[in-house]
């Protein structure tokens, strides 16, 4: 596993190169490499010729699309699922909503239908899925599979692992070594994993749907907190004696910058997409609001930033999708608490998964567990299966 990551950021390098990396004798990185490409993790490309003399290295690869991961997310409103291919290519995707099925149970049974519906689209003879990974919207104890509390769904100690390992019972999904993680943590991961060329360590990803949270990357690992609800930053208090949130508390950051905090005393079935009509319409009540939760989002910014020190903060989720009139704002409050402090403030970027952000995170999740098999949990399911990926 030390060979594949190295060669997930280092694409084409040779035998030699491998050895002289991970401090491993040649012999030993050929017949590691011969296991590896015969198991599909890696493929040998073609040298090209360029006229000098001698034996010329063999460059190495990893295997595009025989080994690929399965990424879902359990939103507000549906499910997303994805299948990537082991470097982040997405290959295939589905989208489900839940109709009527609101428990968790029902929900579980609409992700498992939308996970089998998408691996379907695979080849059979050529493809295999070695590992799943779901993005959950709310505090996670990966390694017990319980998805803690989820305001936004009303679920509360939820076995989510255990309910969909049902579901996938018999499929040909049911061995596959299943990981679950907070929707936030799995985006931040995505960008560690499938974005090594930006990945600046420490990272903060701020997801901005419904709900609001937050993934914090330090030292290369995932910070989970003591119960799973490390990066809950949307219950953070930014206003003492503020708006109700969705927790029970007043002033949450969730209950400032959220769509539904732009349409106070309505209840629509699809916030979001309210905003944006309004705001697209030109409606000056609107544009303030939503100016108004940028600002808002600006101070959430500064308090990371005071609080992590981040080398990089990555903004996602679907809120961003209201472009300048609601980031502009939070940029413009971070940069006048940094230059108020005599500071430059932290580099602040969009994700580059748009939309599939939690769902690509999520298959990075499976890709991180499987190719650090010393670090972190196992996974919720076919514990002894990950030896034999």
């Amino acid at each position: 596993m030390a060979l594949v990551r190295h060669l997930c950021t280092h694409p084409g390098l040779s035998r030699a190169d491998l050895a002289g990396a991970v401090q491993l004798t040649k012999s030993t990185i050929s017949m590691l490499v011969r296991e590896l490409i015969d198991e599909g993790w890696m493929v040998e490309h073609e040298v090209v010729a360029t006229g000098d003399l001698g034996r010329r290295p063999t460059p190495l690869f990893v295997d595009p699309g025989r080994l690929v991961l399965l990424g879902a997310e359990v939103g507000i409103d549906g499910v997303r699922a994805v299948i990537t291919s082991l470097t982040g290519e997405v290959l295939a995707q589905a989208r489900s909503g839940y109709g009527g099925a609101r428990s968790a149970k029902a929900s579980i049974g609409v992700l498992a239908a939308t996970m089998l519906k998408v691996a379907g689209r695979l080849d059979g003879a050529r493809q295999r899925v070695i590992g799943i990974g779901v993005g959950l919207p709310g505090g996670v104890d990966e390694a017990s599979g319980i998805l803690h509390f989820a305001p936004n769904l009303s679920w509360r100690d939820v076995p989510v692992g255990e309910l969909l390992a049902e579901k996938l019972a018999g499929s040909a999904l049911a061995r596959v070594p299943l990981f679950l993680q907070n929707e936030a943590d799995v985006a931040a991961i995505g960008e560690m994993e499938f974005n090594p060329a930006e990945f600046i360590d420490p990272l903060v990803y701020v997801s901005l749907n419904q709900g609001v949270g937050a993934g914090v990357i330090v030292g290369d690992r995932l910070l989970r907190g003591r119960h799973g609800f490390a990066g809950e930053v949307g219950h953070i208090v930014l206003q003492v004696g503020g708006p109700v949130c969705s927790c029970g508390r007043r002033g949450c950051a969730e209950a400032l910058i959220a769509p539904r905090a732009m349409l106070p005393g309505q209840d629509e079935d699809d916030p979001l997409a309210e905003v944006q009509r309004r705001l697209q319409a030109g409606e000056a009540q609107m544009q303030r609001a939503v100016k108004k939760a940028g600002n808002h989002l600006g101070v959430l910014l500064q308090n990371l930033a005071a609080a992590y020190d981040p080398g990089c903060i990555v903004l996602g989720g679907a809120v961003i999708d209201l472009g300048e009139a609601f980031v502009q704002p939070a940029m413009r409050t971070l940069n006048d608490y940094a230059q108020a402090a005599g500071l430059s403030p932290p580099p602040v970027r969009m994700s580059r998964f748009g939309a599939d952000a939690v769902a690509v995170g999520a298959a990075a999740l499976a890709r991180h567990r499987i190719t650090r098999p010393l670090i972190g949990p196992m996974p919720v399911v076919a514990r002894d299966a990950v030896a034999g990926a």
